[in-house]
């Protein structure tokens, strides 16, 4: 029976995820399957892989063909490297304890190399965050000035009817006590 190491589709549509299953070459994409060693999630930045390491190197290991994706998969989680060098351990090139050391010294620069490239993005929207919130401070500054200038304008013009209102009031009492108003008595 041939074997592949693929992807199985899940999710709904423009959300998909993935599952690294092991399946016969001859089953179909989402169907029977042998064993599921992973997921994929590409909808995630950085992408989401959890593999069962141990796992995937055994199915490697006995002859199961990955496709492409699933090879890229498998080399960045180190699965590939892993197999090269246990081929160079069957061959007598070095020993089990000098392939450990090599693939330990892979993933450490690896992992080093992630987490710079994690701490450079963290940084990034730390400063698009100061950023965003200095302009939003800035235009509720002016959206403050003009908020103010506009209740200043209306309390000048209450202030102005109020004092209209009180000597069109006062005028209007004089001339209902009879009394000529001030600016026709100095008139006359």
């Amino acid at each position: 029976m041939a074997t592949k190491i693929r992807l199985a589709r899940h999710g709904h549509k423009d959300y998909a995820y993935y599952h690294i299953v092991v399946a016969d070459s001859r089953a179909p994409r989402d169907g029977k399957f042998i064993e599921r060693i992973g997921s994929y999630n590409p909808n995630l930045n950085p992408a989401m892989i959890d593999l069962n390491f141990e796992r995937a190197m055994y199915w490697v290991g006995v002859g199961a063909q990955p496709t492409d994706t699933v090879r890229h998969i498998l080399s960045v989680e180190g699965v590939m490297l892993m197999k090269h060098l246990k081929g160079g351990v069957a061959k007598g090139a070095f020993n089990e304890e000098e392939a450990q050391r090599r693939f330990n010294a892979w993933k450490a620069q690896k992992d080093a190399k992630n987490g710079k490239i994690s701490q450079e993005e963290a940084n990034k929207k730390i400063e698009a965050a100061k950023k965003l919130h200095a302009q939003e401070v800035e235009a509720n500054k002016a959206k403050a000035e003009a908020v103010a200038a506009k209740r200043k304008a209306a309390a000048e013009a209450l202030a102005a009817a109020a004092q209209e209102a009180a000597q069109e009031a006062a005028a209007a009492e004089a001339e209902a006590n009879g009394e000529a108003p001030a600016e026709e008595a100095k008139a006359e």
